[in-house]
């Protein structure tokens, strides 16, 4: 939730409670979706996963309004965000993970990504300053008042210790950030870090200027990451994007990007478009083709390539994540994924829709539920993802047929109150080296074990690296 803006992710309905003015939209829900809903706190799963580690928020984390975000993990570590910060956690023993650092340093998300010793993190709230004491400057203040939003750096060599290395202010913030390596003479001397960032406002905001369809590329060097430095600002919708309509918010920016460096492409959700690009060129990122939903999807969130880099999962973050729509009066198509195949090659690619996957169980009033993160199981020959759905829970499910994605194992819990909407559940829900890790919006830190014979010899897989928003290969692990 953006905290001194309205075009964070939550602040476009998150006041709205129930989301009332979904109502509306008259869906009918599949059969299945008629299940009894659990009680408040109560977990209930498919009996081919369980929990097996939580470990609560603390100190500046614990409060309500102190948001759990993304993920990223290197070696033995998950990094964790929060609007207040970051926590490290050991995960050497995942049914017992311990937190050995947490820093506090506000200004949501706190999105983050790893690449060797560095830990970026996304800065999408106005702050007067780029340190961690800094404080939120109100929109109503004076553009003459000093504002800083963007990005952080730090240098995790000593996972216990992250030392603040460097700050890049961009137009607009961060809501996201994707981090995307150098090619050629660069591969080992430079990151490329892709900020992404929108205004849904119907105003110029301070930092903030409509149009806004770009984002900023920051250039930093390994050896020398102090001099991070914005390298390009790409305008990728030369028409305006998506102009919006009742259904869709108009494109004015994206709001993330995943890359799959090794097949030079990358997705971009971008509010009012789906995107396809060509990141040969990491620095100069070229839209090869854009698709658009004005019948379904509100607005475009987040993408997840298969290993084959021949399908797209893109999700629909209806409600801006502060509402219920998991429910009857909504309907399965809404607030969905979308599976889309990638049909031909280079320029003449085309994203080609084959169907919508939404979570088939019903969510109380009280539950703000829609399709959020999540990453691929690496099962060769198959295309298995586990995705949050905030108090959806996590659900895994499978989409190796693209027109008939089903699911295969899910796990949740009850709401967070029967009487009022709490902004809760899972953020974010990952698979690293055999386990599947959520980040818990309210509840904290989440392990899970999935036992299913239909992910193979996946958890014999290991990776040293995830960054869920830049894809590798099964072959990497």
């Amino acid at each position: 939730m953006r905290q001194s803006s309205p075009r964070g992710r939550f602040m476009r309905l998150a006041s709205l409670g129930a989301v009332a003015a979904l109502v509306g939209l008259g869906f009918t829900a599949p059969a299945q979706a008629a299940a009894v809903i659990p009680g408040v706190d109560e977990i209930v799963s498919s009996p081919n996963i369980r929990q097996i580690a939580n470990v609560p928020k603390t100190g500046a984390f614990a409060p309500e309004s102190a948001l759990n975000s993304d993920l990223a993990f290197q070696g033995k570590y998950a990094y964790a965000g929060n609007y207040n910060g970051f926590t490290v956690y050991d995960v050497s023993n995942p049914a017992a993970p311990q937190a050995i650092t947490q820093l506090v340093c506000p200004g949501g998300q706190n999105d983050l990504s790893i690449y060797g010793n560095l830990l970026f993190t996304a800065t999408d709230s106005v702050r007067n300053n780029d340190s961690c004491s800094s404080v939120a400057v109100p929109n109503s203040e004076p553009e003459t008042v000093p504002r800083w939003e963007g990005i952080r750096i730090w240098d995790i060599s000593d996972p216990r210790n992250p030392q603040y290395v460097k700050s890049v202010h961009t137009t607009c913030g961060s809501h996201t950030l994707t981090l995307v390596p150098g090619k050629g003479k660069e591969k080992k001397k430079a990151v490329y870090v892709y900020v992404s960032s929108y205004n849904t406002s119907s105003s110029s905001l301070p930092n903030c200027a409509l149009p806004h369809d770009k984002i900023s590329i920051v250039k930093v060097p390994l050896k020398k990451p102090a001099e991070a430095a914005i390298a390009a600002t790409p305008v990728l919708f030369e028409d305006g994007g998506f102009p919006g309509d009742s259904n869709s918010t108009a494109t004015s920016g994206c709001h993330d990007i995943t890359a799959y460096p090794e097949k030079d492409l990358a997705a971009g959700a971008c509010m009012g478009d789906g995107v396809l690009f060509d990141i040969s060129n990491p620095v100069a990122p070229k839209v090869v083709t854009t698709v658009r939903d004005a019948e379904n999807f509100a607005f475009w969130h987040s993408a997840t390539f298969n290993n084959n880099a021949t399908k797209i999962v893109f999700t629909d973050e209806l409600g801006g994540g502060g509402g219920a729509t998991c429910n009857p009066t909504i309907g399965p198509d809404k607030g969905a994924d979308a599976v889309y195949d990638i049909k031909g090659k280079g320029k003449k690619a085309k994203l080609v829709f084959q169907s919508y996957f939404k979570i088939p169980r019903e969510n109380a009033s009280t539950e703000n539920c829609v399709a959020h993160n999540g990453s691929l199981i690496p099962v060769p020959g198959r295309d298995i993802i586990v995705q949050a759905w905030y108090q959806g829970g996590i659900s895994v499910w499978d989409f190796t047929d693209s027109k008939k994605p089903k699911e295969i194992a899910y796990w949740e819990r009850g709401p967070l109150s029967n009487e009022r909407l709490i902004v809760g559940g899972a953020w974010s829900a990952y698979w690293y080296n055999g386990h599947i890790y959520s980040n818990d919006i309210q509840k904290g830190f989440d392990v899970l074990k999935i036992d299913d014979r239909r992910l193979g010899k996946a958890a014999k897989k290991k990776s040293w690296q995830i960054n869920p928003q830049t894809q590798t290969s099964y072959s990497k692990w």
